[in-house]
């Protein structure tokens, strides 16, 4: 299993207050450290380099974070958004997969760490105490991978007991590593899910560099149940290529036979799509990648997708498939419209108010109302 280590760490002044960056730097014996004013300044070295963001991935900047750590997620406002809010506590991903849209939205491309999580902690406690009738399913992760720097960060440790003792709120951590060793032995009291952003071996082999394989991330994620969390899985992005039918049907039938469907609390899909400026940094970063290749048209947020009745087939075949493996597990389409809900699925939310009932009834424990997806 591959374990990130960077080949320099640079860490602010500021940060050294942190004890959270000390501990870090302790972490990694052997990497030269530098202490620099602001995250911004290892900019113009990355930006000399043939690729900035392939270099920026090769350096960790341990900084402050000055902005809100919490929010709602970038999806929310979307026709049928489920509500969901993001925390992050790093920037950039030691990952590398060709469609990821950090390419062409965050301005520094050095993996950057938050060494203030103390900050971000009390902001967590803050929120969910301000609201303490409303639910939260807050996932770690959004401009990073969440477990791919834990044996880093070990900011696991600190999150997991913080919603354990949170009724009004649940953690998820969305990954594609394999690296769960730190959540072995942590109180989580259920309120925690772990979760695999998962693909056929094609793509995971070919568009998803630096990433666990399907077979580590499935032994993980039994792992996981064992230690009495909620998993779950999500098929996103689905991409169309020939032969893609047996290849994701193959990947669905391999996770259930090796993990309990009954304790798997939801499954996502979405399928490919990509900005207008993500396209052109895939077809120059990844040359042989031929994902962003094929016809498209323009959708919602501005992106481009594929046609709706080709979303629909991989949509209603992927359903189908998972339900012969796991009749109730609850399944729900990401950044989709209605319609194609409709024409996916037997049952739709009647909007997005309603799917984010569903989705907080099945995170506090409680069964929904509705039947499942």
């Amino acid at each position: 299993m591959f374990l990130y280590r960077p080949e320099k760490l640079f860490v602010t002044e500021e940060s050294w207050e942190d004890a959270s960056a000390r501990a870090m730097v302790d972490r990694l014996p052997g990497v030269p450290v530098q202490t620099i004013p602001a995250a911004e300044s290892v900019l113009a070295g990355l930006a000399q380099a043939p690729d900035p963001i392939a270099q920026g991935k090769r350096v960790l900047v341990l900084a402050r974070h000055r902005g809100s750590f919490l929010n709602p997620c970038p999806g929310a406002g979307a026709e049928m958004c489920c509500n969901y809010h993001v925390v992050n506590y790093a920037a950039n991903c030691p990952m590398d997969c060709s469609y990821c849209v950090l390419q062409s939205f965050l301005d520094n491309p050095a993996l950057v760490v938050f060494s203030n999580i103390d900050d971000l902690l009390r902001e967590v406690v803050g929120r969910l105490s301000a609201s303490p009738n409303r639910l939260f399913r807050i996932g770690a992760g959004d401009f990073s991978d969440p477990l791919a720097l834990d044996h880093i960060t070990c900011y696991s440790r600190s999150l997991v007991p913080l919603f354990a003792g949170r009724p009004n709120g649940v953690l998820e951590l969305k990954t594609k590593s394999a690296a769960v060793s730190n959540l072995e032995g942590l109180h989580h009291g259920g309120r925690t899910v772990v979760s695999w952003s998962v693909n056929s071996r094609r793509v995971i082999h070919a568009e998803e560099t630096g990433t666990a394989d399907l077979h580590e991330r499935i032994v993980a994620a039994r792992r996981c149940q064992e230690w009495g969390y909620r998993i779950g899985f999500h098929f996103d992005p689905l991409v169309c290529y020939p032969g893609w039918q047996a290849d994701y049907k193959s990947a669905v039938e391999e996770i259930f036979r090796k993990v309990d469907p009954a304790k798997v609390q939801w499954i996502s899909l979405g399928s490919l799509r990509f900005t207008a400026r993500l396209r052109d940094v895939m077809r120059r970063r990844f040359p042989r990648s031929r994902i962003s290749y094929g016809e498209f048209v323009p959708g919602h947020h501005g992106k481009w997708r594929y046609f709706r009745p080709i979303r629909r087939e991989m949509y209603a075949s992927m359903i189908s498939w998972i339900r012969r493996c796991a009749p109730e597990v609850f399944i729900y389409l990401c950044m989709e419209h209605r319609e194609v809900w409709r024409e996916s699925m037997l049952r739709v939310p009647r909007d997005a108010g309603e799917l984010s009932d569903l989705m907080d009834s099945l995170a506090s424990g409680c069964p929904p109302d509705s039947p499942r997806q």
